[in-house]
């Protein structure tokens, strides 16, 4: 499975691709060497975080695939859906999903979410404004939202939690 690294404000990022999909972008929290994309969907990928980063880019346009059970793969496709410098709660998600009851599985498979910033989990929010659950640590959470809310030129460019 080829993989790249690449620099972000936010760490070094590992970048997975299998079968011609982008599978896996992920922060981490350790450092690494920074190596060059061996494929160009890799290199794709990178140049279009970077645009992201620039606040050049609200959306992606890569092919994504990431192993999930269908059920998951409902809530990650919610995710998608979330505009960019906008954020929803849980509840909302659930309800969007016509699933209101499903809050806690909802929450549990934004957190199994492997395409970290492409599939933007970071947008979903606490019912009282909170900043909660996000896998990448809740300082990137808030940079993240406090970035794309600059970008946009709307919302709260500052966020407490």
């Amino acid at each position: 499975m080829p993989v790249a690294y690449c620099h972000t404000p936010l760490g070094i990022t590992r970048i997975t691709e299998d079968e011609g999909f982008i599978s896996g972008v992920s922060v981490l929290n350790e450092e690494h060497e920074v190596m060059p994309a061996p494929t160009p969907l890799l290199q794709l990928a990178i140049t279009q975080l970077d645009e992201y980063f620039k606040g050049e880019r609200k959306t992606f346009d890569l092919p994504i695939k990431q192993p999930g059970s269908e059920f998951q793969q409902k809530v990650w496709d919610q995710l998608l859906k979330i505009n960019y410098g906008s954020t929803i709660t849980y509840s909302q998600q659930s309800n969007l999903m016509n699933s209101p009851l499903a809050i806690r599985a909802i929450a549990a498979a934004n957190g199994k979410n492997n395409l970290w910033i492409v599939v933007p989990c970071h947008r979903v929010i606490g019912a009282d404004g909170s900043l909660i659950g996000y896998a990448g640590g809740l300082w990137r959470k808030k940079w993240l939202l406090e970035h794309e809310a600059r970008t946009n030129g709307t919302g709260q460019t500052k966020l407490e939690f």
